[in-house]
């Protein structure tokens, strides 16, 4: 009996030259995504930029912002191939640990109501609802409220 190899999972700093990528992925995953700018600002800002790689295909990034003791998840994504495998949840745990690697205390991060996904993965790693930013991210007809969430770090 043959044995099966699965792809190795990891998760990497991100670099120029996988904006492309990235870009395509948010392009293909949301209906108001960031600018290939806005990926590149944030590297060039020094935000934490990460990418989970199997084997050697991007299939999903991470990006944070630290400071002041706390971390900002600013933007997670898994390509559409690959979700439904735990991919997302490996990626957020590994972001959790960066966080608390550099002394962040707390993270927060906004999320849609209309993503019930996202929001149950959040919950299911402790995230809570601390309030709501009215009218925050754009949608079709006008605007959606972020519900905001925070994960006390030193207890998690």
């Amino acid at each position: 009996m043959a044995a099966v190899v699965r792809p190795v999972a990891q998760v990497r700093a991100m670099r120029p030259e996988d904006l492309a990528a990235v870009s395509a992925m948010e392009n293909a995953s949301y209906e108001f995504p960031w600018s290939l700018g806005i990926f590149g600002d944030c590297l060039k800002a020094g935000h934490p930029c990460w990418v989970l790689c199997m084997d050697a295909t991007i299939c999903g990034y991470g990006i944070l912002s630290m400071g002041a003791g706390e971390a900002h998840v600013l933007n997670i994504c898994v390509d559409p191939v690959y979700r439904g495998q735990g991919l997302g949840r490996l990626l957020l745990g590994r972001l959790l640990d960066i966080s608390r690697w550099n002394g962040a205390e707390r993270a927060f991060l906004e999320v849609r109501p209309s993503n019930p996904l996202a929001k149950s993965l959040y919950d299911s790693v402790g995230f809570t609802e601390i309030g709501r930013r009215p009218r925050y991210y754009p949608a079709t007809h006008g605007r959606e409220d972020a519900i905001v969430m925070v994960l006390d770090l030193l207890g998690s």
